[in-house]
């Protein structure tokens, strides 16, 4: 599940404008479900909703430092209502999510992760993973397709941690960014990524690009062109 600002997509494709220097605040992230049936989908919609509504909440003067503890609450906080979602329905227990997203805040941008779920540069031809994986596969220092993580949202995850930089001077206008599940790089590597984004390719031709590699998971992706 993908959230822009105040649209929340799914199965969808979805394309806006924004401008950035007439808010003071918006998030961009990809949430990637993990459970049984329903139980990925309940737990991506939970976080995404709650990240959008808390950070809408927070007072408009912290510091860079002020926003990283609200962070760490706030994941403090969501682990719990998962948690307590699978205390109440058997059929969510140990439910969980990835987090991926830019947040913009203050007039300044932030990249924040949790999981596995990737943000990339795509800069003058060249394809940059800014995000590090938290799996075994990163931890092993292996390519192998793996579907085991070693942090999330929920998912019965004891410590959860999140990554959380302001790179707000490193942004250049030109530049992409691209956010995405698993679903894409396990079936893309990143040299054909960076070969369809120099080709002018969006969202949808990445998601199809994963579909026709194989497709053995849902597929998100989110690519935001910097004017």
């Amino acid at each position: 599940m993908i959230l822009v600002w105040d649209k929340f997509i799914r199965n969808d494709t979805y394309r806006t404008e924004i401008d950035v220097e007439a808010l003071d605040r918006f998030t961009i992230a990809l949430a990637d479900g993990m459970g049984g049936h329903n139980a990925g989908e309940v737990a991506s919609q939970e976080a995404l909703s709650s990240l959008h509504f808390y950070l809408n909440d927070l007072p408009v003067s912290l510091s860079p430092s002020e926003l990283n503890e609200a962070m760490v609450a706030w994941l403090e906080s969501i682990n719990k209502t998962i948690a307590s979602r699978g205390f109440g329905n058997p059929s969510l227990a140990d439910m969980g999510t990835t987090l991926v997203g830019l947040i913009f805040y203050g007039h300044k941008v932030y990249w924040v992760n949790c999981g596995d779920s990737r943000l990339y540069q795509f800069r003058d031809g060249k394809l940059t993973q800014l995000s590090t994986d938290h799996s075994l596969n990163n931890m092993l220092g292996t390519k192998k397709h793996s579907n085991i993580i070693t942090n999330c949202i929920g998912g019965g995850c004891k410590s959860s941690y999140i990554d959380m930089f302001e790179f707000t001077g490193k942004i250049q206008a030109g530049d992409t960014y691209v956010l995405c599940s698993d679903g894409l790089n396990d079936m893309v590597d990143d040299e054909e990524i960076e070969e369809l984004l120099a080709s002018g390719a969006d969202a949808s031709r990445l998601c199809k690009a994963a579909v026709d590699a194989g497709g053995f998971d849902n597929v998100s992706v989110c690519v935001i062109n910097v004017e």
